[in-house]
């Protein structure tokens, strides 16, 4: 264990006991004794102050289209650096970067990279755009908190990737500085509590406040056959976003691979990603898409007036843009997203 000068101070917490603290980063509100961590591993009472165990220990850094998020209707063809240290405060049995989310910090490999050299090593590949993901930003909030401060001050943008678990005053408080999100929805209520180690509440709450705060927003769904791939479920899941989000909020249904704690399912067939996209189109929502498969209709993106293509892609890149101060070429209709 590093020495205490070593360590970074948590935000948001508070002493309840002697030696005992409250962690109030996510609606798990751990209540961590001294010496242990909360359920995200990360996060650790030493004589009772909250420490972050993964400040300034990236295990991940790359730099990605902006495809990759997957967020496509922000600043198309862009690359991003994108970031994530070890840990996570959910539990998905099918987690696919579980060898990181689910490691504890002195188990995954790390690299001492404090916020300013994140920022430099993003301007050193002129990269105007830093994510946060691969594992859950919330974990390393303070981390990502600083990074992002300094990358507004060099006029870079700000993507957060995340579960959407995450405490009200905490979300507002990074929301103030992100510029576009991509948020799991992973299903309904009954689907958090078996698979994923959490409770769906808040996630919606969180859904609703990047919204109400005008952050650009793409939602993610895994589709998992047998778990979250009805038509009941896809209804519940558009009908939702459209009600709560708006009808040009992208939804992509991305497929899911064995992995973790669910080798025994099969892998999403295209099939089964065209189905549940033409259902949460027929639900209303302009812009749906499929991922992780080749699938040319489901990675375009299509006016939703006149129906041209607007945006052509092929996996994660994108190599033809018909979109001219924010509308369509062809009808001159808006298309929603962030575009210069």
């Amino acid at each position: 264990m590093p020495s205490l000068q070593k360590l970074h101070e948590a935000l948001f917490y508070k002493k309840i006991r002697k030696d005992t603290v409250k962690c109030e980063l996510c609606p798990r509100f751990c209540i961590i004794n001294d010496h242990d961590r909360g359920n995200c591993g990360v996060r650790k009472n030493i004589e009772g102050k909250l420490y972050s165990l993964v400040y300034g220990k990236p295990c991940t850094i790359a730099l990605d289209p902006i495809e990759k998020k997957p967020l496509f209707h922000f600043l198309p063809g862009k690359q991003t650096l994108s970031i994530a240290t070890a840990g996570c405060n959910l539990h998905c049995m099918y987690c696919q970067n579980w060898q990181i989310s689910q490691g504890k910090p002195e188990t995954v490999p790390s690299t001492e990279t404090p916020p300013e050299k994140v920022v430099g090593e993003a301007k050193g590949v002129n990269s105007k755009i830093i994510s946060y993901t691969y594992t859950e930003p919330t974990v390393f909030y303070e981390y990502m908190h600083d990074i992002a401060r300094l990358a507004k001050q060099e006029k870079m943008r700000n993507v957060i990737v995340s579960n959407g678990f995450i405490n009200q005053k905490p979300l507002k408080q990074i929301i103030a500085l992100t510029d576009a999100a991509n948020i799991d929805l992973k299903g309904d209520a009954e689907f958090y509590r078996k698979v994923t180690g959490a409770f769906i509440e808040p996630i919606l709450e969180t859904l609703k406040t990047y919204k109400k705060k005008k952050v650009w927003l793409e939602v993610t769904n895994l589709l998992i056959p047998t778990l979250n791939d009805s038509v009941k479920q896809i209804k519940w899941l558009a009908k939702w976003i459209k009600e709560n989000l708006g009808k040009d909020t992208p939804l992509h249904f991305s497929a899911f691979w064995p992995t973790y704690k669910l080798t025994q399912l099969p892998a999403t067939s295209l099939e089964s990603l065209k189905r549940a996209r033409m259902i949460a189109m027929s639900e209303g929502l302009n812009y749906v898409y499929t991922g992780n498969v080749q699938d040319k209709e489901g990675e375009t993106t299509f006016c939703p007036k006149c129906h041209e293509a607007v945006i052509k892609r092929r996996g994660f890149y994108t190599y033809e843009i018909n979109i001219r101060n924010g509308k369509c070429k062809f009808c001159k209709a808006k298309i929603a997203g962030v575009w210069k």
